[in-house]
């Protein structure tokens, strides 16, 4: 192959917008390597713009938890998408690349599809092996792919056995894990002594988890000041609109908190992270940083999932579902409560026990990731399907 070639990649919220950012570099230099050029458009965030991609439609702002909230976000989606299709009207994408998002995404793809009838390759396959919706959205997930990566195993088998043309290439954060500080770099660069506690604490990655989150994770963080007085505190900034809102917060509850915009650096320096159910959660798996997970939603949320989604799972963060076992504690709904927090992320700072039984079970996790090269596997597999058109 020779010449230059278009892909489209089509995502949503923070996390995916992380994903989006990473593959970027790797479909780049594949392509190069086999003597061709990409022309990279996407639907996503400032992380994949960073990357090379011309942003057709920002989806950073537009997460939701829950089929309520996700009501007015509705109308805006919709309006991204028909932005997308008249920008590609002229010069139609040579490949569609969809990552994780499921409603919106299998939206678009079958447009796309059905309007330019190129290729669709689905990366970071929705969780339906852990949540269905239902065979039927299976199926049309597997309909729409031509071709499907997996970042875990599970996953695999899953939509393999359902039909889908499959690849398990694991879980881009072992490549991302090679770009963390270790400790000792991450704790001088933040100004930490070797001897001084500190808690990450990451509540949110949407605005609504702001709402949701924030407030509670704050008390909790007064409970372990009221614990362990020399405590201190940082907060890595998901998106940089949301730092008003931390700093007024922040400056309410008096606590010794920083915020960074280093992830990466917060989390390979804490002692003990505090974190919304996500993809934080296996990045501290990664890092051997124990971990506390909390999460919650409207109390009307949470009854449309309870009694008219029947949404019942037995883990929700993603180090759990994988071990398939309890490996760090989920503080979901009433349960996470302030107090129980602040006693969790303190028994884990106190406790040899508890802590190196988390370390164990992280090692577990860490052999169902993959091994390092997941991204340019996946460039691999994705690029294999334009070489083949």
């Amino acid at each position: 192959m020779s010449g230059s070639y278009r892909i489209f990649i089509s995502t949503g919220e923070v996390s995916g917008d992380l994903q989006g950012s990473l593959l970027i570099p790797a479909l780049v230099a594949t392509a190069q390597a086999k003597g061709y050029n990409l022309e990279i458009l996407g639907l996503g965030g400032p992380q994949m713009a960073a990357a090379g991609a011309q942003l057709l439609g920002d989806t950073s702002k537009i997460g939701a938890i829950g089929p309520l909230n996700a009501l007015p976000f509705v109308w805006p989606t919709l309006q991204l998408h028909q932005q997308v299709i008249s920008q590609l009207q002229d010069t139609p994408p040579d490949l569609t690349i969809l990552i994780d998002y499921i409603g919106p995404n299998l939206r678009l793809g079958k447009r796309l599809k059905r309007q330019f009838h190129m290729p669709v390759a689905y990366y970071i396959a929705p969780p339906e092996w852990v949540w269905s919706q239902g065979l039927k959205v299976t199926q049309q997930i597997v309909e729409l792919s031509d071709k499907m990566l997996a970042i875990f195993p599970q996953e695999a088998i899953y939509y393999a056995e359902k039909g889908a043309d499959m690849s398990w290439v694991g879980h881009p954060l072992v490549d991302r894990l090679q770009q963390f500080p270790n400790r000792e770099q991450a704790r001088q660069q933040l100004g930490l002594g070797p001897r001084q506690p500190m808690i990450a604490l990451m509540p949110a990655s949407r605005r609504q988890e702001l709402d949701d989150l924030l407030p509670v994770i704050l008390k909790a963080a007064q409970h372990v000041v009221n614990q362990i007085p020399e405590m201190q505190f940082w907060i890595p900034l998901a998106l940089s609109s949301y730092r008003s809102v931390l700093a007024g917060a922040i400056r309410t509850s008096g606590l010794p908190i920083a915020i960074s915009t280093d992830s990466q650096k917060v989390m390979a320096a804490a002692d003990v992270v505090i974190t919304k159910s996500g993809t934080a959660n296996l990045e501290a798996a990664l890092l051997g940083v124990p971990q506390v997970v909390v999460y919650r939603v409207g109390a009307v949320s949470a009854w449309l999932y309870q009694y008219l989604l029947n949404f019942q799972v037995d883990f929700i963060s993603p180090v759990n579902i994988v071990a398939g076992k309890q490996i760090v504690p989920e503080l979901l709904q009433q349960e996470a409560a302030p107090d129980k927090i602040a006693d969790a992320a303190c028994e884990l700072l106190r406790d040899d026990t508890a802590r190196q039984s988390m370390l164990t079970g992280y090692q577990a996790v860490r052999s169902q990731l993959g091994q390092p090269g997941v991204l340019q596997r996946a460039a691999a597999e994705i690029l294999g399907l334009l070489e083949r058109r």
